[in-house]
């Protein structure tokens, strides 16, 4: 059975010398792109490969018609199989995720396997933290797989559009939950948001309230509770943050309490606010 949405570091030391286990080093800073990479050459989980969120996890090309995508865009479906099976990742491989940020990057890796296909995918929970509390080791040593064979298959979950959304705000049939923190989506940060606001009818779930003060995650019942209220029914939610990286932690969260079924916004704020023709709520 996959390892699947979490696994702990105990348990992930125990796997990693298994041929059909890859781990990926998902660590990021929005404000300085070159750290994850440092941090990944000054030490790593052993045999962990990196994967850089502006240019493994998204691309930043134009829509078809030159319209604006947003800050982190989803690559072709194709062109991300291409980077899995540069990673050696075949159809049963066993994925592990992690960065330093409580699951905040590394949310977006186990969504987008599951976009393509591939549930066997789990976010290491703590992240490199928790592997290092453990006293285990990290390395240097670069890692270079033999080429994968992972087939696209049907996804395993849904997205919507700006066009979705706009629609939702005359009829709302959907529940739209921002994953950016509060005075984000309050419109009050204006060096993170130029635009300020929020999706009107949106509402507000700062992905830092799925964990514990250790940076785990809460334990399921009470994810369950916490977002069952905000959500409602999961398969009529929508989860969006500011440029569709934090909304899949709140996603993960919900796989984590047993609500699935949630969609993804992909261009999320930064897309959305792009067109002042769309509307914007501020304040709570």
């Amino acid at each position: 059975m996959p390892h699947t949405p979490l696994i702990a570091a105990a348990e992930l030391a125990q796997n990693t010398s298994k041929q059909n286990w890859i781990v990926i080093d998902c660590r990021h800073d929005l404000a300085n792109p070159d750290a994850g990479r440092v941090a990944y050459a000054a030490g790593h989980i052993p045999g962990a490969q990196f994967a850089h969120l502006d240019i493994d996890l998204s691309d930043k090309s134009p829509g078809p018609n030159g319209e604006f995508r947003g800050r982190h865009p989803l690559p072709e479906r194709a062109k991300f199989i291409e980077t899995l099976r540069r990673w050696g990742i075949d159809d049963d491989t066993q994925v592990v995720a992690y960065d330093a940020q409580g699951g905040m990057f590394a949310a977006r890796l186990w969504w987008m396997l599951r976009w393509v296909g591939h549930d066997a995918v789990a976010v290491l929970d703590g992240g490199i933290g928790a592997w290092s509390a453990l006293g285990l080791a990290l390395s240097t040593e670069v890692v270079e797989k033999a080429p994968g064979s992972l087939r696209e298959r049907a996804s395993l979950v849904t997205t919507v559009s700006a066009a979705d959304l706009l629609a939702n705000i005359e009829k709302p049939a959907l529940t739209v939950v921002d994953a950016r923190a509060p005075d984000r989506y309050r419109g009050e940060n204006e060096t993170l948001d130029p635009v300020g606001g929020h999706i009107p009818g949106a509402k507000n779930r700062f992905f830092k309230d799925n964990l514990q003060a250790d940076g785990k995650f809460k334990p399921a019942e009470q994810l369950r509770a916490e977002l069952g209220a905000i959500v409602g029914n999961p398969a009529s939610s929508v989860m969006q943050c500011g440029s569709g990286v934090t909304a899949c932690h709140n996603l993960l969260a919900l796989e984590v309490a047993g609500l699935s079924g949630a969609a993804l916004y992909p261009g999320s704020w930064s897309e959305w606010c792009a067109n002042p023709a769309r509307p914007v709520a501020t304040g709570s």
